[in-house]
């Protein structure tokens, strides 16, 4: 049963839509348990709850406490199972079934005793037959109860129902802690926090005090509560929550900090952004959530298949008797079958996988994704912000006719100063980082010439920088930039031309993000035979970065509605397809894709609502990690295949020749499935990449066609 859609709601009361067809008052005391909900009704025959609440309850409090809820009500459903099995056993002891004879047997002390422990499984095993005609693993086990009393052995039916319900318990705590392997660690489990008033004093408050606007303290050692923008301070920050990075990040002034991160050193004061629910740990959790309760098309096979073999379990047991006469023999084949194994150890592995991808910093939107990464074999990378950093950066200044790279720096600054042109960000970063201090200039006089660059009055002299198109319009000698070798030429290049005269050229790289020609390579061991770059970059820049990485196959000048139409051309020939892209021009091809990779801090919102995979840090490593996790997690599943239906069926025939008790039949039956259970989570034991900087990566060429 899960938390349900919403269907209504509105301020104190909330209709939710769950599954058709459950019982009644299951359903409605689930929900009754939630504190804030004051009554709940169920409409079996629409499958929807009417909840009457406090105001302040929303949807996705009841959603968690519903699980919270359900979780309280099957540890006390497994505490009397386990108090009743003990009465009827004892009562057994006491009075002996066999002291009883012909029917008499089935009204002993025992017997009833027997089938008053056993009525949640037998409910849970009749009512998918008579409302849905599809008997599952607990009608076999209801079936075999009912045999065992029949022959007069209610200790059959005690150890089947003890052996079941430790089963479903070591299962169901296993499943919980892989569930939850990183929510208890993205746990923002701060109740109070150091709240700054407008005197700038300190005072320890609850959370519930805290709103969006306020200024906090967090000193070293603590965690941070709010999303929120640094004001004053520093800190070193483990964001390993939120990026998957272990090693923390130098945060100050201006910087964005997400709640769940912990400041290990250094104090800050943040201006609160995103409280609760809309924090950025907040929205993974519920993606989180939402990927671990979906299914992957292997899991849809493992239920359709152990649902199959139910009525097998049925025939086996009536051919069994018709054969031996034996009601232990039937009795192993009723207790021994092959669907809790491979529906339980294939959702674990699954959750697991997905799971332990989040807590390395890539988050994948359901089990279908996870399985479709693990058949990959074409990767497709966009260029600016995925394969680079999407920030250019100066790399030299070629000063001209007397002038010094200071002054060049300072006449571009100044006539820069107000543009958000990521080359004018470089000059302002360039600037900043020498100290130097713009010239005096006329903020009217600045002219952005759209495609081309700008032209500014700066010291009383015309400053013009762009390409050499501008400086051929506004009449500036271009035979003088002869003086640039050919090294230069061929890099992206911005020229400085001040009162009509060749000042300087300035060369702008877009560096390789780190790591990212040991990606490349790590996606070709983890089975990508073509990775293919698409930019729309000039040949000339891509070709650089081709060759830099030893790619198969790059597009320059490419449109974004091309990007997505060379997804297409390769899904067509067969390939399946990964493309990975931060911005909104790839997300018509991040949706087309099998699967679509949004990456690092600067990808778009649009980007990341249309990719599978979300890879919340700026390392590429991450990528070929996913998609070796994913292989592990099929060969897994596939192993607990063979695992499953090994040991049962080895049990089945030994049961079949009488070699074995229904007790064993039971033990061994029920060891397996924890046994493939704990195997899924074998997936959770990290291994952590060790870092590792590649020597001195050849920086990539940004496009500059204009400024």
């Amino acid at each position: 049963m899960n938390g349900g859609t919403i269907v209504h709601s509105i301020p104190g009361r909330t209709r939710l839509q769950v599954l058709k067809g459950l019982a009644q008052e299951k359903v409605e005391a689930s929900y009754r348990l939630i504190p804030g909900i004051h009554s709940a009704i169920y409409t079996k025959e629409s499958g929807s709850v009417v909840l009457h609440h406090d105001l302040d309850l929303n949807s996705k409090k009841i959603v968690y406490g519903r699980t919270s809820a359900l979780s309280q009500m099957k540890n006390k459903s497994y505490k009397n199972e386990f108090t009743a099995s003990g009465l009827a056993f004892l009562l057994d002891f006491l009075i002996p079934t066999t002291r009883f004879t012909g029917w008499m047997k089935l009204i002993s002390p025992a017997s009833l005793a027997s089938l008053f422990a056993c009525k949640s499984m037998i409910v849970n095993g009749l009512r998918p037959v008579t409302e849905w005609k599809r008997p599952n693993a607990d009608t076999l086990s209801t079936t075999a109860i009912f045999a065992s009393i029949l022959k007069g052995n209610p200790k059959s039916a005690i150890v089947i129902l003890f052996m079941s319900a430790l089963s479903e318990i070591i299962t169901d705590i296993t499943a919980h802690r892989t569930k939850n392997y990183v929510k208890d660690m993205m746990n923002v489990d701060t109740p109070y926090v150091w709240k700054v008033d407008a005197q700038g004093d300190e005072r320890k408050v609850s959370m519930d005090e805290v709103s969006i606007g306020d200024h906090i303290a967090v000193f070293e050692g603590e965690k941070i509560s709010a999303d929120g923008k640094v004001i004053s301070g520093w800190a070193n920050v483990d964001q390993s929550s939120i990026t998957g990075e272990y090693m923390p990040q130098h945060i100050s002034r201006g910087q964005t900090v997400y709640a769940g991160t912990i400041v290990q050193s250094g104090n800050i004061r943040i201006e609160v952004s995103q409280l609760g629910d809309e924090t950025a740990v907040a929205r993974i959790l519920q993606m989180i959530d939402e990927a671990q309760e979906s299914k992957a098309p292997i899991q849809s096979y493992a239920d359709e298949m152990s649902e199959r073999l139910v009525p097998v379990s049925f025939l086996l047991a009536l051919l069994t008797f018709a054969v031996t006469r034996s009601w232990d023999c039937v009795l192993n084949m009723l207790v021994i079958d092959y669907v809790c194994g491979i529906k339980l150890a294939t959702a674990t592995a699954i959750s697991a996988s997905i799971g332990k991808a989040a807590r390395n910093g890539a988050l994948i939107k359901g089990g279908e994704y996870l399985q479709k990464l693990s058949s990959i074999d074409t990767a497709v990378l966009d260029k600016t912000g995925t394969i680079t950093e999407g920030r250019p950066e100066i790399v030299k200044i070629a000063p001209y006719n007397g002038f010094t790279e200071q002054e060049i720096l300072m006449y571009a600054a100044s006539a820069e100063e107000h543009s958000s042109h990521p080359i004018a960000e470089a000059i302002l970063r360039k600037a900043s980082d020498l100290n130097l201090t713009p010239y005096e200039h006329d903020h009217a006089s600045i002219e952005n010439i759209v495609g081309h660059g700008v032209k500014a009055l700066v010291n009383n002299k015309e400053v013009v920088i762009g390409n050499q198109t501008l400086l051929v319009k506004h009449e500036v000698d271009t035979n003088s930039l002869t003086f640039l070798n050919k090294s230069i030429k061929e890099k992206s290049t911005i020229f400085v031309a001040i009162d009509k005269k060749m000042a300087a050229a300035i060369v702008i790289e877009d560096a390789l993000r780190e790591g990212m020609k040991r990606t490349v390579n790590q996606l070709r061991r983890a089975g990508v035979d073509e990775i293919v770059m698409l930019t729309g970059d000039k040949r000339e820049v891509a070709e650089e970065v081709y060759q830099e990485l030893r790619l198969d196959q790059f597009h320059s000048e490419v449109l974004p509605h091309e990007k997505a139409a060379f997804v297409k051309q390769y899904k067509s020939r067969g390939s399946h397809v990964l493309m990975v892209g931060d911005g909104i021009n790839d997300a018509p091809a991040l949706a087309l894709a099998d699967v679509g990779v949004s990456m690092g801090g600067k990808r778009t919102d649009i980007a990341v609502e249309a990719s599978d995979l979300v890879v919340t840090s700026d390392n590429p490593l991450i990528l070929p990690d996913v998609i070796q996790l994913s292989k592990s997690t099929m060969a897994m599943i596939r192993q607990n295949f063979v695992i499953t239906i090994a040991v049962n069926s080895a049990a089945i025939l030994f049961g079949l020749f009488g070699l074995i008790s229904p007790t064993i039949g039971a033990a061994i039956h029920n060891s397996a499935t924890i046994a493939v259970v704990l195997n899924s989570t074998r997936l959770l034991v990290n291994k952590e990449r060790v870092p590792c900087k590649e020597p001195s990566p050849l920086s990539m060429t940004y496009l500059v066609d204009s400024a």
